[in-house]
Parts: C-alpha cells; structure tokens; sequence
C-alpha cells in the first residue's frame, strides 16, 4: 500500500533490540511513581515482607506492589484482577516493575494486609507538598460527601425499612391465605399447580418473616438501631436528591485553597457533618504545620461547641447559621431581630423594649441563659413577636464566640463562594475517577485504605500539573 504510514513487519528480527526504557518518556507520570517509592523508607512506613524470608519461595518486594497500586489509581484502575492483566499487558507498568507480574490474590492481599502503611504513604506525600512550600495561603475548606458501599439498600436493615417489609410480607401472606379459602370452597377455580404454588410461596414468606425477626432483634442491640448484612461497618445516608439516599460512608476532606490539594482527610459512617468541623481543622492545621488555620466550611458544620473548641485551638472557622428558626418561617420576628447588648446584658426587642435576664438553666449540657420583657403581654407588636405569653430569647453562654464568627463572615461575603469551588470540584473528580460502584472493598479500615490511594493519586495528578513532571522528581529526589 502506497502513500500510507506502514507499521514494522512482526517477523523482522533486530540485530540490536530496542530498550524498554526506550518506550517511555522522560516526562511520563510514570517516572514520577517510580521515584517516590524509591524514595521511601517502606520499614519505617510498616509495610510488611521488606526483609526477605531465609526459607521459602521469594515474594514480592512491597515497592513493587505498591507501584502497581499507586499507578492504577493514577489511571482510574482499583480492581486487583484488572491491575494483573495490565501488568502483563501496559508497556508502562511492565516498565515500572521491571516485568514483575504479580496474579492478583498477591495484589488484593498486599492492600489488605498492609492498610495503615498505605495510609502513611499518603501522608508522606502530603509532607512533601508542605516541604515544596505548596501550602502558602493557610486557608482551607473542609467539606464531607457520600460514597456507596459495598452494600445495596435492600441488605441494610432500619427500623422504618423493617416496619415496612414485615407489613408487606403479611399483606402477601394475606393474599395467598385469601386465594387459598377461595379454592377451598369453590372447587375447580384454581389449577391444582397454581394451589400447590402458593403453599410453597406461604412457607417462604413465613421463612423471611423469621429472618426478619432475628434480623430485628440484632438491629436493636446495634448502637445506632442500623445494621448492614454486607459491609458491617456501611450506614444509610440521606443524600440531597428526595429518596436517594444511599448505603455507604461520609468521607470528610481538607482541602486547602490555593493549589487545591487534600491535605486532610477520614473516612466515617455518621450521616451528618455536625462533628467533624475541629477534628478536621485541627488535622489539616497538623499536616500543613502552620500557626494559624481558616477553616471554612458549609451549614452542615454549624455546632457550637465545634466552633468553641476551634477558637480555642487557635483555628478561625467561618461556618454560616442554618436559618432554622420557625417563628421566621410563620412570618414573626427571630431571634435576629433581637439585638444583644454586651454592656448591660439585655436584649432590645423590635419594640425597643429591653429584655433582660430572668434565668440559666441546663440544656444537654450546655449552660443557656433565658431573656424576656415584663412587656411582652401589653406589647403592640406581640402577634408579630410570639403566639405565648411572653417571647423568651435563649443565649448560650459562648454565644460571643458564634457572633464573633458571623461578624467574620459578613465582612468576608466571597468565602463560601471560596469554599464551594476548592472542595466540591474535589470530590465531583473523585467520584468521576471511581465510576459508579465508588468503594471495591468492605469495612471501614479497608476502605480508609483505598480512600487514601485515591487522594494519593489525586494530590500526584495535581502537583504534576502544578509543577511538572521533572521538576516533580527533582524535589522528590532532593
């Protein structure tokens, strides 16, 4: 064929074979997976079989292994079976293990058997970002987000989700019993099949109804009155979408602001946010090693006792009020049109009259100082104010703290703009790269695992656009 570009004929023989490293390129990402393990003290780190065993067949150097982990993530390849046939296929990877081809039993097993280690590695990388002095701006946004398990709705038990089932599995028995008088007294009317049909369809349903009920006695000794057949550790989640909810984890993130790299992140199964603010300042604040830390994070974070233990960690936290307050919603004045005076310890009602302090009582444990007016009865505006006797205004006694807080808000309008566009487009990427299942592995401490090679792979991919692939080794390598 003429006047087309013609590929080497497959029976040539060469004088000179070409070299493997020949078929990568000096700025191929690979080179940059290479160099960091290398790099790695992976016995400080707790990977297991770094020394040799005296006896017994050779294994696998743990470098190796995790090279293939590190490069799969890196190209959206989790599953061990997939990794081995790329092992024996992929130019790239038979070069960056010098044509090691671990079956993937030998794969599965080192993410499994060498969990934590694997989650050090993702710090190590984090301390390297912080050394190439990555983290300028100390300001991070922290955000968590729902990732499916490895457990479908139906193996997940709750009381609401047992309530409904044992009702329609006794609806079912209902109608097969009403089927079953019909036949007994009009003879004839059904098949001698179809009979004998619904009597096996009684036995299973009663069957169920049985696993049902050791199922439900479980789930009320769980904790949480939740348990989940597949991943013990997995948790319904609402979502934000009306009856999508999911089985699966929260995974919180630390994103700071400038390059949007992860420097912080945890894998829980609580479905809500409420808990996480200090745990996870106080973690991003350890990783990028600073002094001073702006935290900033959405409604969901919005605790008091959160924010009072960041102000006294030395963190700044910007976290907007959930606007939750019923008498607004009815049309009538909240608690934001009372304004609080420090100096005399009232508050000043829209009517102008002072409220001041009648009594402190204990609500779950937070002490709350309880305002009201002697001229509430008499007040023109009461129907605007309160459908009671008198409108009561309660302040926690750190309230300071949270009006502090929304004053740095109001003079920072763009930070949650800020927020949104550092740590949402993160997880939007991650659950881009992980396709539709999310998590491959079970319980909590595995997925942790496979959740840090994904944020390893995402801060390489990052830093690698960032700086470059050969400025990349240079710093790993210095």
């Amino acid at each position: 064929m003429k006047r087309f570009v013609e590929g080497a004929d497959r029976s040539q023989s060469v004088l000179f074979p070409e070299r493997l490293d020949d078929y990568i390129d000096d700025d191929n990402p690979v080179r940059v997976v290479d160099v960091f393990v290398d790099e790695l003290n992976l016995g400080d780190l707790g990977f297991s079989g770094v020394e040799p065993a005296a006896t017994g067949r050779p294994s696998y150097h743990p470098g190796t292994l995790l090279k293939i982990y590190i490069y799969g993530y890196l190209n959206r390849v989790q599953s061990s079976r997939r990794l081995e046939h790329e092992a024996q296929r992929n130019v790239e990877l038979i070069w960056l293990t010098g044509r090691c081809m671990p079956d993937f039993k030998t794969i599965a097993d080192f993410r499994k058997d060498n969990g934590l280690a694997i989650r050090r590695v993702c710090s190590q990388f984090v301390m390297l970002c912080r050394r190439m002095k990555l983290f300028t701006d100390a300001v991070v946004a922290i955000d968590g987000s729902k990732f499916k398990a490895v457990n479908g709705r139906d193996k997940n038990l709750t009381q609401a989700k047992l309530k409904a089932r044992q009702e329609q599995l006794e609806s079912s028995v209902a109608r097969y019993l009403a089927e079953l008088d019909r036949a007994d007294r009009e003879p004839g009317c059904l098949p001698e099949v179809r009979v004998k049909h619904l009597g096996q369809k009684i036995a299973t349903v009663r069957e169920q109804m049985q696993q049902l009920a050791t199922l439900g006695k479980a789930m009320r000794e769980a904790p949480d009155q939740q348990i989940s057949q597949t991943d013990p550790d997995a948790r319904a989640m609402a979502t934000s979408g009306r009856g999508s909810g999911i089985v699966g984890y929260n995974v919180q993130a630390a994103v700071e602001a400038t390059h949007h790299l992860i420097v912080a992140h945890e894998v829980t199964n609580e479905g809500h946010d409420r808990h996480q603010l200090t745990a996870m300042a106080t973690r991003a604040r350890e990783a990028m090693q600073g002094d001073t830390l702006t935290a900033l994070a959405d409604r969901g974070y919005f605790k008091g006792e959160e924010i009072l233990a960041c102000e006294q960690a030395g963190i700044t936290p910007l976290v907007p009020k959930p606007l939750t307050s019923s008498s607004k919603a009815a049309g009538r004045f909240d608690k934001r049109d009372f304004r609080y005076l420090a100096d005399r310890d009232v508050y000043q009602c829209p009517a102008g009259e002072d409220t001041p302090r009648r009594m402190t009582c204990d609500e779950n444990g937070r002490s709350v100082h309880v305002y009201w007016s002697s001229a509430c009865p008499t007040c023109p505006l009461r129907s605007q104010c309160t459908t009671a006797r008198y409108r009561r205004i309660r302040r926690w006694e750190h309230e300071s703290v949270l009006e502090t807080m929304q004053d740095q808000l109001n003079a920072r309008p763009e930070a949650m703009r800020v927020r949104r566009q550092t740590v949402e487009h993160v997880f939007g990427t991650l659950k881009a790269w992980m396709g539709a299942t999310h998590f491959l592995t079970r319980t909590m401490p595995r997925v942790a695992t496979e959740m840090s090679l994904h944020v390893l792979a995402y801060n390489m991919k990052r830093v690698m656009k960032i700086m470059g692939v050969k400025p990349l080794m240079q710093a790993i390598m210095a």
